[in-house]
């Protein structure tokens, strides 16, 4: 098998807490309700890279931002 470099990266569940900053559990709970796309590797799970992306893009909350009411100088 050759190695291809545009292969996406797959990252541990651990690699992917780290990036989230959270404990295990969390991604773990993740993969259980299938709230995030994860690959099976044999025995192992392994979620890529750009859906930890999407995730976090999913859950993004733009600013509101605050138009200033009243008289112009």
């Amino acid at each position: 098998m050759k190695h291809r470099r545009d292969r996406e990266v797959l990252l541990t569940v651990e690699e992917a807490a780290d990036v989230l900053g959270t404990t295990i559990r969390f991604p773990r709970r993740l993969i259980a309700e299938r709230r995030i796309r994860f690959v099976h590797v044999g025995r192992h799970v392994r979620i890529p890279e750009s859906a930890l992306c999407e995730f976090i893009e999913a859950g993004t909350v733009e600013p509101i931002v605050r138009r200033t009411w009243g008289r112009a100088a």
